[in-house]
């Protein structure tokens, strides 16, 4: 077993495939997929379930690399100690449905750190995304929310993945629209209210079900509904359809520019909004801080600071 073996199987766990990873670490596919088939084979155990649509990870597989991780973290960081290397460390990785507040605070634990002596992955993904980059360690935290309709759903979810749900605060729904949007005006609107216009959403991939969906009530009828894959576009459809999407109101202008409103939405619903993590790891002193961050951007906003 070598380092280059290790950081080959990450890559591939990575990219989800032997030909995309091969194309990263700009190498043949016959080489890397014979260098990952020979460390299976010393480790006497299945790393990859292969398939013509990619690779998965095995349960095995998942185990290996959370250590193999380990490995290669430390091995970076005797190289930059020692060797004077100029290898970035990764000391600090979240996955997170598309909230303002997450951003905000991801921004801040960037520059408080510094770029130089750390590398940090911020990644935008489904629920199910979320959960599985958790679980293999790719982000040591995913932020996401949980529903009177979604509980159970989610909550069995985030235990099948070997993961705890720890709650950061609820919110009430609420509805973005364009500020040119006749119910931007509004003091509160109704799921009635909003059946006339575009309802967009998000696309959760293979695992669209509702008990998945980043959005509350999109089980209710809707005559028109536009379902993109990237959330930029969500909020340029919101000004250009005129169309609404419900979340938990938490909008930051200097990220989503001032033409983007939030509206209250008469529900009983509400967005339990927490983060999940490994049951067996406490979180890092920087995914600690990180949690500092945010809840700090959250207080800010119910104060009424919406920068």
């Amino acid at each position: 077993m070598t380092l280059t073996q290790l950081r080959y199987a990450i890559e591939v766990a990575d990219a989800g495939s032997i030909t995309q990873a091969a194309k990263r670490l700009f190498i043949a596919q016959p080489s890397l997929s014979k260098a990952v088939s020979e460390l299976e084979a010393e480790m006497g155990i299945a790393i990859f379930d292969r398939s013509s649509r990619g690779v998965t990870l095995t349960e095995e597989g998942t185990r290996f690399l959370s250590y193999a991780r380990q490995v290669v973290e430390q091995a970076d960081l005797l190289e930059a100690e020692y060797k004077g290397g100029t290898r970035v460390r990764r000391v600090f990785g979240v996955s997170a449905q598309h909230y303002a507040f997450v951003v905000n605070a991801f921004v801040r634990l960037v520059r408080e750190h510094g770029a130089s002596s750390y590398e940090f992955s911020l990644r935008e993904s489904t629920t199910a995304g979320i959960l599985d980059d958790v679980r293999v360690q790719r982000s040591e935290l995913g932020i996401l929310y949980r529903s009177h309709f979604n509980r159970d759903v989610i909550s069995n979810a985030v235990r099948a993945a070997g993961l705890a749900f720890e709650p950061l605060f609820t919110a009430t729904p609420h509805v973005f629209v364009s500020r040119d949007n006749p119910l931007a005006d509004r003091a509160s609107v109704t799921l009635a209210d909003l059946r006339p216009y575009p309802r967009l959403s998000y696309d959760q991939g293979i695992h669209n079900s509702p008990y998945f969906a980043e959005e509350l009530h999109i089980t209710e009828p809707a005559e028109k509904s536009v379902v993109v894959t990237d959330r930029a576009t969500l909020f340029n459809l919101l000004i250009g359809l005129g169309g609404y999407t419900i979340s938990s109101g938490i909008l930051s202008e200097a990220l989503n520019g001032s033409q983007i409103v939030a509206v209250p939405l008469e529900s009983d619903e509400r967005m339990e909004l927490g983060y999940v993590r490994r049951h067996d790891r406490p979180p890092s002193p920087i995914a600690s801080r990180y949690l500092e961050l945010l809840r700090g951007y959250v207080d800010a906003y119910r104060q009424g600071d919406h920068s």
